[in-house]
């Protein structure tokens, strides 16, 4: 018996899962402090399906915690920053291009170190010992407790920047260091980037695992619980402590994942209508299809894994207004505009159709008949026209954030699922059918509760020096033994097989990534 729940900006959804078959299911407002609604989530589902909490043998959760903090700057630790990258690396320092008020926020000290590597991993430098204690020295005098440490090709060859974490412990014993060579891909500035907002939430993850426990030991549920990341898999409490910045984007991943599974798709275009937003992409072979260009977070562009995904400002909870009313609004049709700014979680307060003030698209879908939720009273003098007109809108935008998200002209599946996904009627151009599966609402925590635990791997490889299939081995062998560290069991299977030809390296150098995860059916039979 598997519990998944993800937190949303709106709503906490939980599911209790037995095998492939879900027990219970629930949606309930998150909450300001997001852990009591998530107590209440999973009470409610224990409560309905008769289950005992020491039933419960995994409790996976979705979280926005840690996005919310980039994106509103809040509950941000400052962080010293260590580049060995000199003198390659001097041109651009550490935090260009980074919103200014989230760099004063988080930037602590910067210093700029003698070191790095080729791209055929010789090095650049030899590393300067004795400037990284000094910098490190003033970094416990400024009393900071995180560091992020970035070397100039460092995924090829983490040698300095373990040297230089190995010095942070020693003058600095116990504060949280984030290495760049365990977070981001080949591409310094944005890996640089990921690995200083990785830092700056560490102390946020200790809170957050610390809530999560206590939430559930309130519940009695004592088995061990995980997060889930952005690539569907899992992270236990140990590498969710360690590695935060890797739940941003987790919430559309559960759902794509969610999607998948409910229907039996593996490609298709999944879109979940939540109470804030839309978030449109794509799966391949069950899973998000994965950005192949950098990722913009809270302003600040890096390159670790992040799944392909548009999301759009329209929402269950979206404001709706006539576009003379708002003329700065996105508005397709041209009569409505709806969003992008929502009542969020206070959507069961603020909207019309429960006794506020705003009208939001909630209210045109009861005016409309296709909901029934709160007085239908409150939105009858609405204008048919004018609903129409709104809900035309709504279809539009799904239907041009669909088009966004296609590679090709071929019609493909599309599911649509969230707690918004009642509201839509009507086709979508490009849509070889529109698929909207029983327990479509909870999509996203039931992708939480399937996740499956994985690893990768990317390295620059010689296919001349070693050939390929053996450069590929010797890469997905790698991959599988991250999957074992982190605790998968059963067989692995191969998700992903990328070779990148590097054109700019003399003979076949090409860069290979190989990502694998465990069976999902193994999973489910270790966890019953």
């Amino acid at each position: 018996m598997r519990v998944g729940i993800d937190v949303g900006g709106t709503n906490t959804d939980a599911v209790l899962m037995s095998g492939r078959q879900v027990v219970a299911a629930t949606k309930a407002p998150t909450s300001r402090d997001v852990v009591t609604g998530v107590v209440a989530a999973v009470r409610t589902i224990l409560n309905d399906s008769g289950v005992a909490a020491d039933r419960i043998t995994g409790v996976m959760i979705g979280t926005t915690h840690f996005t919310n903090a980039l994106v509103q700057g809040l509950s941000l630790e400052r962080v010293g920053v260590l580049r060995i990258a000199e003198p390659a690396g001097c041109c651009l320092p550490p935090f260009v291009g980074w919103p200014s008020a989230l760099r004063d926020i988080i930037r602590g000290g910067v210093a700029g170190l003698r070191g790095g590597y080729n791209v055929d991993g010789r090095p650049i430098a030899a590393f300067d010992e004795d400037a990284a204690h000094a910098a490190i020295a003033s970094f416990a005098a400024e009393g900071l407790r995180s560091v992020a440490i970035s070397c100039i090709f460092s995924p090829l060859r983490d040698d300095m920047e373990r040297r230089c974490a190995a010095i942070v412990e020693q003058i600095m014993p116990g504060a949280s260091v984030s290495l760049s060579s365990e977070i981001g891909r080949i591409g310094f500035l944005e890996r640089e980037n990921a690995t200083i907002l990785n830092a700056a939430l560490r102390t946020l993850s200790v809170s957050v695992t610390w809530a999560f426990r206590e939430a559930l030991r309130e519940l009695g549920i004592a088995t061990p619980f995980y997060v889930s990341q952005n690539d569907g898999t899992p992270l236990d409490i140990g590498q969710v402590e360690r590695f935060p910045v890797f739940t941003v984007a987790s919430g559309p991943t559960n759902s794509m994942r969610g999607a998948s599974f409910l229907t039996g798709r593996e490609d298709a275009i999944v879109v979940d209508i939540g109470g804030t937003t839309s978030d449109v992409g794509a799966i391949k072979a069950g899973f998000p299809r994965e950005s192949a260009v950098s990722v913009d977070i809270g302003g600040v562009k890096t390159n670790f894994r992040m799944p392909d995904v548009l999301a759009i400002g329209v929402g269950g909870g979206s404001r709706v207004r006539r576009v003379a009313d708002n003329p700065a609004g996105c508005s397709i049709g041209g009569v409505v505009s709806i969003g992008p700014d929502s009542v969020g979680f206070e959507l069961s307060t603020r909207a019309l159709v429960f006794g506020g003030e705003d009208m939001t698209l909630t209210d045109l879908a009861v005016a409309d008949g296709r909901l029934a939720v709160g007085d239908a009273g409150r939105v009858a003098h609405l204008d048919r026209g004018f609903v129409a007109a709104g809900l035309e809108e709504f279809r539009l935008r799904i239907e041009d954030a669909v088009e966004r998200v296609k590679t090709s002209p071929e019609p493909v599946p599309v599911i649509l699922v969230g707690g918004g996904g009642a509201i839509f009627r009507g086709g979508i151009k490009g849509a070889s059918e529109i698929l909207m599966p029983t327990n479509a609402a909870v999509a996203n925590a039931i992708g939480a509760a399937i996740a499956q635990i994985g690893g990768e791997y990317e390295k620059v490889c010689s296919y001349d020096a070693e050939g390929r299939e053996a450069a590929i081995a010797a890469v997905r062998s790698e991959a599988c033994k991250r999957a074992r560290d982190a605790g998968a069991g059963g067989e692995l299977d191969v998700l992903e097989i990328e070779e990148v030809p590097l054109s700019y390296l003399p003979g076949r150098t090409v860069r290979v990534r190989v990502k694998v995860v465990s069976r999902l059916d193994d999973r489910m039979a270790e966890a019953v």
